[in-house]
């Protein structure tokens, strides 16, 4: 049914507030502009009205209906009437100047032209009276709304979170602001902290710089300060560490700014501010590399990732993903994690050809089925046990799924001719202690014997090892190709955070829950590096591969598991051993103090990359190897209590801590 007013009739108007804001406002423009000029006229002749000549002061008079139509004109122009003044800024400034210069412009050439010249000083006196005038009363709104909420925000100060900024540049006065405007917050800045000499004891906005980072202790104290926000995205990530690791000797929230925002143009706030993470703990800058030659390597490859479910895995995966290979397969035996890969890279790579399979890669038919169907050219064997405590629990299943997954993957990669075989491997293979180091010592000296074996064109002397032959888990046997070419490489690295079974989530896992947080030896150290970068530089030690070499990727300077487990209960705003209790459970079977990145044997070569370097292999006798790991794999199918035994005989450097 049609309205009754018609479908083409208008919408009824509706005053708004801003109406009502924006008539007042120009009733006080009116005086304003007006009055300035009789102000500079009656200072003109000394402040005596009497005193100011007729010729000027009826000009002046008659002028004023003129110049009231024409400023008003001229500021609805340049919108000066549609802004929000509790929210007024630069841009209000700007349009509040440029109407009064443009309007008092206008003043003098129409006074002039039409009634009188004036004097010099009415003309000055009444622009600067004006622009005056102008901006006080819009921006006096925006000063007692500040004034108001600081008044608010502080009056209950029980209430009220104590922030101490250390860094005083663009960053710590964006957060300054941001605490300002954001009363809900409940924080209110007391202090800043700056290293620079030249702003100690100077003030921003009222709040003074008190010191450099050797001040901070004694002003948490003085200043009562409940939060340190640490605002230095510039600073190096060593400055960064040292000072957050004298927050961290207060009871103080500690909350930092990710480095990133030194390049934000835009306003930074509060809500950028986070809880400090371990990579700032470890006080190094992040490892950055150059992935071109990994992208040329990697775009238009067929590419499989065994175990590319896991940590550094789906890792992998993301990485390979991003560099346009021609097709990616994920093989994992844990559905669930494979899964979740898979859902990740469909969204972010929707026109990636992406195949997610499951399997074993002690499954010789599955590995045969994968290889013969998919044919890839590059293969990142990341499938394996990683967990010390639990292998040494289960020593036989260590050998099964690290040491004779690795060598049926790497007999599938050498029957299908791939390009080249990754092992990802780990320190602690050197000079191990624990049957997870010893086997992944063997997995080294699987894909060195490979790749010797096809250097020396010897491929027919490496057998096909199978577990249940008997029970059909044979495959059909083929030829192996002629003139093989694979290249087979392995990298090695230490704990990466954030992976499944770190150390890190474990004691923030604790903290949650009140403690005790556990710590095997207060003297125990591990070399750490992020998931990433570890990545990067797995796929960069790649192309460097001719066939042989173990890659031995520099992880920094070590870390004391116990400073860092203390470090991050300070950091949650809690004591240690007093509101978290530190218990020392003493090494765990098969763990060392320290991890080491080469053995004796091993010299170092260099790469490109200053942080890739190249063990040299340690001779092997491929015959004697290769018998060996036919025994060991069948005493570790036959769950053998003699296993370490075994494993030692074949690897010399092993020590294991459990017979």
């Amino acid at each position: 049914m049609m309205n009754k007013r018609g479908t083409g009739s208008k919408r009824k108007f509706k005053l708004e507030h801003w109406h009502i804001v924006a008539v007042l406002l120009s009733v006080y423009d009116i005086m304003a502009v007006n009055f300035s000029y009789f102000l500079a006229l009656w200072l003109r002749f000394d402040g005596v009205f009497s005193s100011i000549p007729k010729e000027y002061l009826t000009p002046y008079i008659h002028f004023i209906p003129i110049n009231t139509v024409v400023s008003i004109l001229i500021f609805y122009i340049v919108k000066m009437y549609h802004g929000v003044w509790k929210f007024a800024g630069s841009t209000e400034l700007f349009r509040t100047v440029i109407g009064s210069v443009s309007a008092s412009a206008a003043h003098i050439i129409l006074i002039t032209v039409f009634f009188e010249r004036m004097p010099i000083s009415y003309y000055l006196w009444g622009a600067c009276f004006q622009i005056i005038f102008l901006v006080a009363a819009r921006f006096s709104y925006r000063f007692m709304i500040l004034e108001s909420r600081r008044f608010k925000k502080y009056e209950h100060e029980d209430n009220v979170h104590r922030v101490m900024i250390v860094g005083a540049g663009d960053a710590g006065q964006m957060i300054f602001r941001s605490v300002l405007k954001n009363a809900s917050f409940g924080d209110r800045v007391v202090c800043f902290i700056d290293d620079n000499p030249n702003l100690v004891g100077r003030y921003f906005d009222g709040i003074p710089v008190v010191g450099t980072r050797d001040d901070i202790l004694i002003n948490v104290e003085k200043h009562k300060i409940d939060k340190i926000y640490v605002a230095i995205p510039s600073a190096s990530r060593e400055n960064v560490r040292d000072i957050i690791n004298i927050c961290s000797e207060t009871n103080c929230e500690v909350k930092n700014l990710p480095d990133f925002y030194q390049y934000a143009n835009s306003d930074i706030t509060v809500e950028a501010m986070r809880k400090v993470s371990v990579e700032d703990l470890l006080g190094r800058e992040p490892i950055k590399t150059e992935m071109t030659e990994v992208f040329s390597m990697i775009r238009g490859k067929v590419i499989l990732v065994t175990g590319g479910g896991g940590s550094i895995g789906s890792e992998l995966c993301r990485q390979i993903a991003a560099h346009e290979p021609k097709r990616l397969i994920i093989l994992d035996i844990y559905e669930n994690s494979a899964y979740s890969i898979q859902q990740e890279l469909k969204e972010k790579y929707p026109s990636l050809a992406l195949n997610v399979l499951i399997g074993s890669v002690r499954d010789s038919r599955r590995l045969d089925s994968v290889f013969n169907e998919f044919r890839p050219d590059i293969v990142y064997h990341a499938a394996a046990h990683k967990h010390v405590p639990l292998m040494e629990d289960s020593p036989c299943e260590a050998i099964k799924n690290n040491v004779i997954g690795t060598y049926k993957t790497a007999y599938a990669a050498m029957m299908y001719n791939c390009r080249r075989f990754v092992l990802i491997s780990t320190d602690k293979a050197v000079n191990p202690t624990n049957i997870m180091g010893a086997s992944k010592r063997l997995c080294e000296m699987v894909v060195q014997t490979f790749d010797k074996s096809i250097k020396e064109h010897k491929t027919g002397d490496i057998p096909r090892l199978f577990t249940h032959a008997s029970g059909g888990d044979e495959p059909n046997l083929t030829e192996i190709p002629e003139n093989v070419s694979t290249e087979f490489v392995a990298v090695r690295f230490g704990n990466v955070l954030g992976s499944n079974g770190s150390v890190v989530p474990l004691f923030k896992h604790q903290i949650e829950k009140g403690g005790p947080v556990t710590v095997t030896h207060p003297d125990i150290i591990r070399y750490f590096m992020t998931i990433p970068e570890a990545v990067s530089l797995v796929l960069l030690a790649g192309t460097y591969a001719k066939g042989g070499e173990i890659f031995v990727l520099d992880m920094g300077s070590p870390v004391k598991i116990d400073t860092l487990a203390r470090n991050l209960i300070k950091l949650s705003g809690l004591k240690p051993d007093v509101d978290i209790k530190i218990e020392y459970t003493g090494l765990r079977p098969g763990e060392k103090l320290f991890e080491e990145k080469l053995m004796s044997e091993e010299g170092m070569r260099t790469t490109p990359n200053k942080l890739i370097h190249i063990g040299n292999p340690i001779p092997i006798n491929a015959d004697k190897f290769r018998t060996g790991l036919e025994r060991l794999m069948t005493e570790a199918y036959g769950n053998s209590d003699d296993i370490r035994h075994l494993v030692a005989q074949m690897v010399p450097t092993y020590k294991p801590s459990k017979k």
